[in-house]
């Protein structure tokens, strides 16, 4: 197989993440090995010979610590163990061990704003009294008003409602609030006490000494608060949302966090090939630069190629800032269309065929750009959002909007694999976490993986492509003349030319040798077809 020509880890190359194909796995949708109808770490043990074939180069693993599961993971009880849902720690191990044997790196998860209210901490903190080291870890607050009656602040949780909950009044307590920027379940921890950097450094290095390769870092721009904790000019709830340039948020971007990801980067420095990416969702590119500096994160999740729109013009901003953004920085951009907190590109570019058509395209543009690629597992199969019915709904952002925002389990459907019906292979019981359609034995991974015009065979040819082009480095693109409404552009110096029409009419082809098309181009034509990305050689 191609891949075993090349795929042989270096322990010690700290350059392999600066062009590589990073895969999400949302482990609860991923592969079910056990039968309870939710994904485990086993099944995605299971399917690593998958991943190899698709041509990534490593893995990202959403949370699989212990946790109540109130935000699927993401409320964690204990960050130096691993859930009985997803396994264990030799689950871990094995994964790691047999990941890192096919030449595939593991990151994980980070999540550093905040932990479960089960937490050992959080349990200790409520039991104690107000001005205790206990309730120092957390931002426990007295309330405003009458009583304390009020919140602290009129800041809101990006969930929906306001970020703070207190606690029932009691002999040594008369009823603190605490903040919460998500759920309720979730408390803020407080970054200003030395105990909570130095548990998060003993975390890293626990996981890091098991061998994983580094760390998605959830909410990266959060964690530090600023002194006070003012109000917000007005409210805002976003989940997700760009921070516009010129809108003030207290809650997030707070100078602080920069001190943060300098401890976390110092620990990462002792472990060679090791790597830090932050979840950032900030538009400003000032701001955005300060958090790659080199003595912080690796890379940042830039998330404008994911925000714009299927136009030409919104697409190329989006590349222009996000390379704008790295210019002065060690760390080169990143892109990604997708991810478990978006609507899925097939559904967001406009549904149905055009919307898949659309995503392709999409795929095409940011595998040709220059720097790391993050994908969302089913994207290469073309999977749409899925509009769930309200029972089956189990985001917090469902009830905490009072049942007006969806939230975000229509992207993470669990993934069909095989077979003509529901669970499609995914599980060995039909009874899945979330409801699969009725429809999807089309696009199986089986239905698709001998199907050469399958949008998993472009997935594949794309990646390989790439990989033949993998020694090109640089951190810039030139731009081609276009007609209105399309884009075209190279490395800088070379390489494959990328051109995508997101006009409504066909166009000329740019010159060049077709290596790949993101849709059919009719034989002996020199067009290029409405909603549709090309790969030329020059």
């Amino acid at each position: 197989m191609r891949r075993a020509e090349y795929r042989r880890l270096d322990p010690n190359d700290e350059t392999w993440w600066r062009n590589a194909v990073f895969y999400q796995v949302y482990v609860r949708s991923f592969a079910d090995a056990n039968g309870d109808g939710i994904g485990d770490l086993e099944g995605v043990r299971s399917r690593l010979g998958y991943l190899e074939l698709l041509g990534v180069d490593a893995l990202w693993l959403t949370p699989f610590f212990r946790s109540p599961m109130v935000d699927h993971g993401y409320d964690v009880s204990d960050p130096r163990d691993v859930d009985p849902l997803f396994g264990d720690l030799e689950t871990v191990d094995r994964l790691v061990a047999d990941a890192h044997q096919r030449g595939l790196r593991i990151i994980i998860d980070l999540v550093p704003n905040h932990t479960s209210d089960r937490h050992e901490w959080f349990q200790a903190a409520i039991a104690a009294a107000p001005g205790s080291p206990e309730r120092d870890r957390y931002l426990f607050r007295d309330g405003l008003g009458f009583g304390g009656s009020r919140p602290p602040n009129n800041w809101t949780s990006t969930f929906g409602g306001p970020a703070w909950t207190r606690l029932p009044p009691s002999p040594n307590d008369a009823g603190q609030w605490y903040l919460h920027l998500f759920a309720p379940e979730q408390p803020d921890l407080n970054w200003e006490n030395p105990e909570v950097a130095a548990d998060l450094a003993r975390t890293l290095r626990f996981w890091l000494d098991r061998g994983v390769d580094g760390f998605r870092i959830d909410v990266a721009h959060g964690m530090a608060k600023p002194a006070g904790l003012p109000d917000m000019p007005e409210p805002i709830r976003t989940c997700p949302g760009l921070l516009e340039s010129g809108v003030v948020d207290p809650r997030f971007d707070a100078d602080g966090v920069h001190d943060i990801h300098r401890m976390i980067r110092k620990v990462l420095d002792e472990y060679p090939a090791r790597v830090a990416i932050g979840e950032i969702w900030i538009r400003d590119d000032a701001a955005f630069a300060r958090y790659i500096r080199p003595d912080e994160l690796h890379m940042g999740f830039n998330f404008r190629l994911l925000a714009a729109d299927f136009d030409a013009d919104s697409v190329r901003a989006a590349i222009e800032h996000s390379l704008l953004a790295v210019r002065d920085s060690p760390a080169p951009a990143t892109w990604t269309i997708s991810n478990h907190d978006a609507v899925r590109p097939v559904t967001r570019y406009g549904g149905g065929q055009v919307g898949l058509a659309r995503a392709r395209a999409m795929a095409l543009v940011q595998l040709a750009l220059p720097g790391p690629v993050y994908l969302y597992n089913g994207d290469e199969l073309g999977l749409p959002n899925v509009e769930l019915p309200d029972w089956a709904l189990q985001d917090p952002v469902w009830e905490r909007s009072g049942r007006t925002d969806r939230g975000r389990d229509g992207c993470r459907v669990p993934l069909p694999w095989e077979g003509s019906t529901a669970p499609y292979g995914f599980s060995a019981t039909p009874g899945t976490w979330l409801p699969m359609p009725s429809n999807w034995a089309g696009i199986t991974v089986e239905a698709q993986l001998e199907e050469p015009t399958s949008t998993l065979s472009l997935y594949r040819q794309a990646v390989e492509l790439r990989q033949e082009h993998h020694a090109v480095t640089c951190t810039e693109v030139e731009w081609y003349g276009a007609p209105p409404g399309c884009l075209a552009f190279r490395h800088k110096g070379g390489g494959l030319v990328c051109a995508l029409n997101a006009s409504g009419a066909p166009v000329s082809l740019p010159p060049g040798q077709v290596l790949l098309a993101s849709g059919p181009l009719l034989p002996g034509s020199d067009a290029l077809p409405a909603n549709t990305a090309v790969w030329l050689g020059e």
